[in-house]
């Protein structure tokens, strides 16, 4: 019960619902008063603006949302202008669709707030296909929808003036969370029970939702000039906290062992079961944290983890006492970690439980921009795009054609007055990835059948119209809350806001859902049949990209770290910065994997090795952290030449790796072995150390022979010769 009142607390303090609430006013508002006033159809009109334009104002920096709202704007006008003169002849329609869709479906190569755009012009669009107007009525309607988008727009921009830094404290709070459910699956790995094969699934699937959520932080972030270059408290206490995350999301990586070995070796102890339950507590506290931080509250705990790690080493040391077989200093090397997370984690409390934040002014300049994406807004890049060999080329032309057919199709077999539910359906199930368009058709059938239901059982047995009236408002903010965190509930709300809304128009609304189910139904069976068979793009075509990706990113992020073991100093920026490019490119090879696991049977290619790919890899970063964590804090020496060589074999297994796939990749000069170095020194760090280094060797080869084997699969003329 508790938990489900605290993810209650989560949806309303986080940014889903913020959103919901101000769609919801800027849609009502001017349809209700223009209600009242007897112009329905001109506060329809403005509604319709400002719901185009809340599909673009995604967050992100205040500057891109509203460059992003302005171009919305533009494009809905110049869109709804087209339309109502296209509507006059039923074959300028067809061609608008046509070209309408590939465009719009192309904005896609801008990245996500220019495929908004594309989306709420192709919105625009269909809504007003139907839409009888006379010439002279044209230009006042899409000047109304202008009107409605740049209403949106102001108030948009008067929230975020009024409250500036809420925004990036609910994306922070949620990237925090996120990073607690991180936490808590690697607790599981302590549990005997656990499956490591699907633990191992589970933690490079929420690996993707930790780096999203990084990934939309830091852009808000390090984009404000708001933010990144003023003095004031709140903004450096935001940088503070989130670079904090990232260290400990770091830390939590970098705490790999052979769990199972530990747990033939430990197992029966019951050693295991305490550590995974202080990291769930851990994991409870960092969840605590977050919520502090999204709801703008301070957080105060006295738990003390000190005395929970020291109850912790009393048991392991009473085992040591007892087991015959060998030394427990993995077990006191897992207890050194969580002392550290411990460490990471109470820094963050402190900054939580800080409300006049007095956090230290950083020295120096931080290079904020070298960690963020700079989009490329050029022609060349659209053009660059008009191949067939590109996915988001193949997906507009199949767009297009398949929104072609469905108009066709709601003009000559339509089974009712909103016959642009079918091309509708088509033209927003429709993806670049088969797996996402497979997804969403599932949820959008779902969605429509029990909201049918739902809308329908409401009409029955609800006649008050005030009544209707506060239900309809609620669905609105259901719909818009869930918008961009949930497809399914956010149709599950939509489905029966739009039988009520139909019913206040007059329209009967049994005749309204069979219309609004069978036309979904349609929509989705040509969707997801296009996807199969038009122009299809399958995961494993575009695979060697991605492994190529990962592997060079492995490859820098080791070579970085290798430069301590030869006594070179390591640039803190660049050492970031490689890590950074690891996790962008093992959430990239993840969210492929996931893509993949979607598509048909006979179109996955190599699937099982590409698991193995995956947890090797996640495997060999975590033990390069780990690596890093030890070596980057100490002062600067040269290590043994027999610390030096396993890096450099692992090194040149990455690069051959790489080589299969990319013949024109030229490694960096690999790390040179001394042979005039000291020996290793006899003390438990350095052979924790060694093992470490000789066990990333041994992942390496396996990653090279794995490689070898999806290379031959994916790539045909795959070779690791020169």
């Amino acid at each position: 019960m508790k938990k489900h009142f605290r993810e209650v607390q989560y949806f309303l303090f986080g940014q889903h619902f913020a959103e919901g609430l101000r769609i919801t006013f800027a849609i009502l508002l001017p349809s209700l008063l223009f209600f009242y006033y007897n112009q329905i159809e001109a506060g329809l009109a403005l509604s319709l603006g400002a719901l185009c334009t809340s599909i673009t104002d995604a967050p992100g920096p205040l500057a891109h949302r509203k460059q992003g709202m302005l171009y919305c704007i533009l494009v809905v006008f110049i869109t709804t202008l087209i339309t109502g003169f296209a509507q006059l002849n039923v074959y300028t329609l067809g061609l608008e669709v046509l070209i309408g869709a590939f465009l719009f479906s192309m904005f896609n190569v801008y990245g996500m707030r220019a495929a908004a755009i594309g989306s709420a012009g192709l919105l625009v669009l269909i809504l007003n296909l139907d839409k009888p107007l006379t010439v002279a009525q044209v230009l006042p309607n899409a000047a109304l929808v202008a009107a409605g988008g740049v209403w949106y727009m102001a108030i948009s921009l008067l929230f975020s003036t009024l409250r500036p830094y809420r925004l990036p404290q609910r994306l922070l709070g949620d990237c925090i969370r996120e990073l607690a459910d991180f936490l808590s699956i690697k607790a599981h790995f302590y549990n005997t029970g656990t499956n490591l094969e699907e633990g191992y699934r589970k933690l490079v699937a929420q690996q993707i939702v930790v780096h999203e959520n990084q990934e939309a932080v830091r852009e808000i972030l390090f984009k404000t000039r708001q933010i990144v270059r003023e003095t004031t408290a709140t903004g450096r206490a935001l940088v503070f906290i989130f670079v904090e995350s990232v260290d400990l999301f770091e830390d939590i990586t970098a705490t790999y062992y052979d769990y199972e070995t530990l747990r033939k070796r430990y197992g029966h102890t019951g050693l295991l079961s305490h550590i995974g339950e202080l990291i769930q507590q851990l994991a409870k506290e960092v969840d605590n944290i977050g919520f502090a931080i999204q709801a703008n509250t301070v957080y105060n705990n006295d738990v003390n983890f000190e005395e929970r790690l020291a109850t912790l080493r009393i048991k392991i040391d009473a085992v040591a006492l007892e087991e015959k077989e060998g030394s427990t200093f993995v077990l006191k090397k897992i207890v050194v970690n969580l002392r550290k997370l411990v460490k990471r984690i109470t820094l963050l409390r402190s900054y939580a439980a800080n409300k006049q934040h007095t956090i230290p002014v950083q020295k120096g300049k931080l290079e904020h921009h070298r960690f963020v994406g700079h989009q490329n807004f050029s022609v060349n890049v659209l053009t660059g795009n008009f191949s067939f060999q590109s996915a988001l080329f193949r997906h507009a032309v199949r767009t297009a054609i398949v929104c072609l057919a469905g108009f066709v199709l709601s003009k000559t077999l339509s089974s009712g007055p909103h016959s642009y539910w079918i091309l509708m359906t088509i033209a927003f199930m429709m993806k670049p990835a088969y797996s996402l368009t497979k997804k969403r058709n599932v949820e959008r059938v779902v969605g429509t059948l029990g909201g049918g239901v739902i809308g329908v059982l409401i009409l029955v047995f609800v006649h008050n119209s005030t009544a209707l009236f506060v239900l309809l408002v609620l669905l609105m903010l259901g719909t818009y809350s869930f918008l961009r965190a949930n497809y399914l509930v956010m149709v599950f709300f939509v489905t029966p806001f739009v039988l009520i809304l139909f019913h206040f128009l007059g329209l009967g609304y049994i005749t309204i859902v069979k219309e609004r189910i069978v036309d979904t139904v349609i929509g989705c069976v040509i969707a997801f049949t296009a996807s199969y068979l038009l122009l299809p793009k399958w995961e494993g075509e575009q695979l060697p990209d991605v492994l190529k990706g990962m592997l060079k990113a492995n490859f820098k992020y080791l070579q970085t770290v290798s430069q301590s073991l030869i006594g070179k100093p390591v640039a803190l920026l660049d050492y970031k910065l490689a890590r950074k490019e690891v996790y962008v490119q093992s959430a990239n090879l993840s969210a492929a994997f996931q893509r993949m696991l979607s598509e048909p049977k006979q179109k996955r290619k190599s699937s099982k090795q590409l698991h193995q790919f995956v947890v090797l890899n996640h495997i060999l970063f975590s033990n390069i952290a780990s690596v890093a964590a030890t070596l980057l804090p100490k002062a600067e020496r040269v290590y043994p030449a027999e610390m030096v060589r396993p890096v450099k074999r692992s090194l040149h297994s990455l690069s051959t790796a790489v080589n299969g796939l990319d013949k024109t990749f030229a490694a960096p000069q690999l790390v040179r072995v001394n042979e005039e170095t000291p020996e290793i020194e006899n003390n438990s760090d350095e052979r924790l150390l060694q093992e470490q280094l000789e066990f990333i060797q041994s992942v390496s080869a396996d990653i090279e022979k794995i490689t070898c084997q999806m290379g031959k699969v994916l790539h045909p003329s795959y070779s690791t010769t020169p």
